[in-house]
């Protein structure tokens, strides 16, 4: 038993130790995906702005310069691993929405019909999105190296306070 529990964590270990590559091919991935989109809707404001008034979406054109640009930047900012989960929120409630405008009956159909739910178009992109909000960018980003660096000045900041107050 002590043998098989001694593999288990380190089949867990390994798993683990993939996390921050996992999230990067996602970043990487779905980042160009989502880049790729909005360039392209960029490409096409008429056609777009025309496809959300039909969608009966406020302000047609604005939101389509909106989602065109966040799907854009988005997608440049998650290859790059920064502001990832802010801009995960973001690109989430983007999919969201488009569920609701575009894919109301899968939307709907979540829990009585999960496969018409999956097979949407948003699906994937709201996966991503809510994977990277979650469990953030992994060590691979600019966030992650971003914090470090705050981190360590903070740190020194700290120290510098510490040493005046004792010379205080």
């Amino acid at each position: 038993m002590k043998a098989l529990l001694a593999l288990y964590h380190r089949v867990l270990a390994a798993l683990d130790g993939m996390r921050s590559p996992m999230l990067l091919f996602v970043r990487l991935y779905w980042g160009w995906q989502f880049a790729q989109t909005g360039w392209g809707k960029l490409h096409h404001l008429e056609r777009i702005t025309g496809f959300f008034a039909s969608l009966g979406i406020p302000f047609p054109a604005l939101n389509a310069h909106f989602v065109s640009a966040l799907e854009f930047v988005g997608g440049l900012l998650w290859i790059l691993g920064l502001a990832t989960r802010p801009i995960s929120l973001l690109l989430a409630g983007n999919m969201f929405v488009a569920y609701w405008t575009a894919d109301r009956p899968a939307l709907l159909s979540f829990f009585k019909d999960p496969g018409t739910f999956y097979v949407a178009d948003p699906y994937t992109f709201l996966f991503a999105a809510l994977l990277l909000l979650f469990f953030g960018p992994g060590r691979f980003a600019v966030d992650t190296l971003l914090a470090k660096v705050i981190a360590l000045r903070c740190s020194g900041n700290e120290s510098q306070t510490a040493s005046h107050e004792r010379r205080s």
